[in-house]
């Protein structure tokens, strides 16, 4: 079907931007490939996301262009997909992109066969040919030519690629158990990789890069090796106290052009708000230093104000753009904040480093010029709630407003996670209202998970609609962020869930014979291969978060076939992340829960001293199990009640005393 032809209700918002393009987009569907068949044409797969600023600029060069149009409707069947709606149709192709190209990103480009298999990729294509860079238009004529006069040349370059993004995702057998040494050569070589002036590892452009950060503070616990910390608190001063933060409203844009992280790409993406928190919140757990913490206040508040759902979900991410200019809404001119700030603008001023000439195409990002002081003083705190106040009678970027499965999982992990460690309140309340909403509105009515809601931002969820076979990664991150809420509230419901969703993980998507679980359930359409992701990239890989997910729930159910799945992934990537950590930064998370092992944390009765006492501490390897008990073995004679109740700190299944205090408690973790 044509998306011009879609209900623009339930079409993401990446889609319903081109509805009205001269070009005759189709969905991806089998009718699109059955259509190319049909004419006997090449298919021409677009693939973007609404807040992806070069995105937009592909569009109003070439798609929303008549002559452009024309030529592309003419000579191909022309797809546009949301790759955050279909990551697996994103992974297929960005591996035909590398391979061509050898780098990947967005707006992605794909010329294919009619069966799907790819012959020829790139990313952004101008308008006009720029030095080595071929016009769009250029291009599509010259796949038309070589399509009518070495067809055969093509078929041949379409196998070749195929056969190597087949290849990507076989791992070889591994030749030793993951252990923990593995966790040491991979804080060796981040150290390494560390820039040692900026924060963050290696050049511009700089991503976040939260699972190798959160690596280096679990090891600094753990060891209590200086380095690790002094390393992970330089990348989160600089990130916090550069422009890709937003000093004013919280979160996080999506990475940085520069190396001192002053110049973000202005998207604010829902997942990297997540990871963040998550960073941020242990560095505060681990040092109790306040500005760790007001980034985790901040940055919550960013999303629960801005990507909320009001019925509980959360959005996937507001755009680079406003009113067609990227960042508008967020810099500042040196005589705009001497009006809005008065009597406080010297300070701001000075606080965010605001020039005349400013600092980013003569206007200002805002920035902490004092790295690492963050935490305001009253003058600063009052210009940044007027200059707050007036940026909101701006013009905002595009919301994508629809809700993901994946993405919604992480930030419930993090929020729920913060929730606990504060005794933040309105915090766990968000944080179980969307664990509600997406519970009763991303499943069918077989209770199979779905990837993607779309619905009407202020109404009802009847309205919404819930599209999409949900795929490894979002079975893997609401694992994660059921288990966590379960440890938040002490309801056994959630670890129920949990539990049904690692059953559906393990019977949809592993891989009896490789191994691991791939993108796809068995239950999904054929793509030209089936893909398997493997390594950690802006988010945590399906096989990472399947693998600490699984681990964390054997733990607190004491199921064997969880744990045995997961260490089979260990098994067989340990040695793999030990050599590349910015490619595994999760994963060595679940190599630390495998070699370590789990510490378990039961409390009986109605204790809340005890609860909050292991809330409020980092113990990255632990589980906690208390409120409703459930079918474990960790609560197998443990039936005391109300004031009675005490604290069982278990390691792999075998416990210490009781503890009947907070303090003792305290002591035996310690331990």
């Amino acid at each position: 079907m044509l998306i011009r032809d879609e209900d623009p209700a339930h079409l993401s918002p990446y889609l319903a931007q081109h509805r009205d393009n001269p070009v005759d987009w189709w969905s991806w569907s089998p009718e699109a490939f059955a259509e190319a068949q049909r004419r006997d044409v090449p298919v021409l797969i677009s693939v973007g996301y609404s807040a992806c600023h070069w995105c937009h600029v592909m569009a109003h060069e070439s798609f929303e262009d008549r002559e452009t149009g024309a030529l592309m409707n003419r000579l191909f069947v022309n797809i546009k997909v949301d790759r955050e709606e279909r990551p697996d149709v994103d992974a297929v192709y960005m591996a035909a992109v590398q391979a061509m190209v050898g780098r990947g990103g967005w707006p992605m480009t794909v010329f294919c066969l009619p069966d799907g298999r790819a012959f020829y990729a790139g990313t952004y294509f101008p308008k006009v040919s720029q030095g080595n860079h071929i016009s769009f238009t250029t291009l599509c004529t010259t796949i038309d030519d070589l399509w009518r006069t070495r067809r055969s040349d093509l078929v041949a370059q379409a196998e070749e690629i195929l056969e190597h993004i087949s290849s990507q995702d076989r791992v070889p057998p591994a030749t030793s158990t993951a252990d923990i040494a593995i966790i040491d050569g991979a804080v060796e070589a981040l150290l390494g990789q560390l820039d040692t002036t900026d924060g963050g590892f290696g050049r511009a452009p700089k991503f976040p890069q939260t699972m190798s950060i959160d690596t280096l503070l679990r090891h600094a616990a753990r060891t209590g090796d200086s380095r690790a910390l002094d390393a992970a608190t330089l990348c989160l001063d600089a990130m916090a106290s550069g422009g890709i933060y937003d000093h004013l409203g919280g979160g996080f844009a999506r990475y940085a052009t520069d190396n001192r992280w002053l110049i973000p790409h202005f998207e604010k993406m829902l997942y990297d708000q997540a990871l963040l928190i998550r960073v941020y919140l242990h560095a505060w757990q681990l040092t109790g230093d306040a500005r760790h913490l007001q980034v985790v206040e901040e940055t919550i508040a960013y999303v629960l104000r801005d990507l909320r759902h009001p019925l509980g979900g959360f959005f996937a991410a507001e755009d680079a753009d406003s009113e067609g200019v990227e960042g508008k809404f967020y810099v500042w001119k040196l005589d705009g904040v001497r009006i809005l700030a008065g009597s406080d603008a010297a300070a701001a001023i000075d606080w965010y480093g605001i020039t005349e000439g400013g600092n980013w195409e003569e206007v200002n990002i805002l920035e902490r010029v004092v790295r690492g002081d963050i935490i305001r003083p009253e003058a600063v705190e009052r210009a940044r709630l007027a200059l707050f106040e007036a940026r909101n009678q701006r013009i905002r970027p595009g919301l994508d407003s629809k809700v993901l499965l994946e993405w919604n999982g992480l930030m419930l992990a993090s929020l729920a996670e913060a929730a606990a460690a504060t005794g933040n309140d309105q915090w766990l309340e968000a944080a179980v209202e969307t664990a509600e909403f997406l519970c009763a509105n991303l499943r069918d009515a077989n209770g199979r998970w779905l990837r993607t809601w779309q619905g009407p931002t202020n109404g009802s969820a009847a309205e919404g609609q819930a599209k999409i076979l949900a795929y490894a990664a979002d079975h893997g991150a609401m694992i994660d962020a059921l288990v966590r809420v379960a440890e938040a509230t002490g309801q056994a419901r959630w670890l129920d869930e949990a539990c049904r969703t690692a059953d559906s993980l393990l019977e949809l998507f592993w891989d009896d014979n490789g191994g691991g679980v791939f993108t796809t359930g068995s239950d999904a359409e054929e793509l030209v291969t089936r893909p398997k992701e493997l390594m950690d990239n802006a988010t945590p890989g399906a096989n990472s978060l399947a693998a600490v997910s699984l681990l964390r729930l054997a733990a607190l159910t004491g199921n064997d076939r969880y744990r045995d799945h997961a260490q089979r992934i260990v098994d067989q990537l340990g040695e793999a992340a030990g050599r590349m950590p910015l490619g595994f930064g999760h994963l060595l998370f679940a190599v630390e829960l495998s070699t370590i092992g789990s510490t378990e944390i039961v409390i009986t009765g109605d204790r809340p001293d005890l609860v909050d006492a292991v809330h409020h501490q980092w113990l990255p390897s632990a589980v906690l199990a208390w409120g409703e008990p459930t079918d474990s073995p960790l609560w197998d004679g443990r039936d005391e009640r109300g004031a009675d109740g005490h604290a069982y700190v278990c390691h792999d299944r075998v416990c210490g005393l009781p503890a009947d205090d907070a303090a003792m408690l305290l002591t035996q973790l310690e331990r």
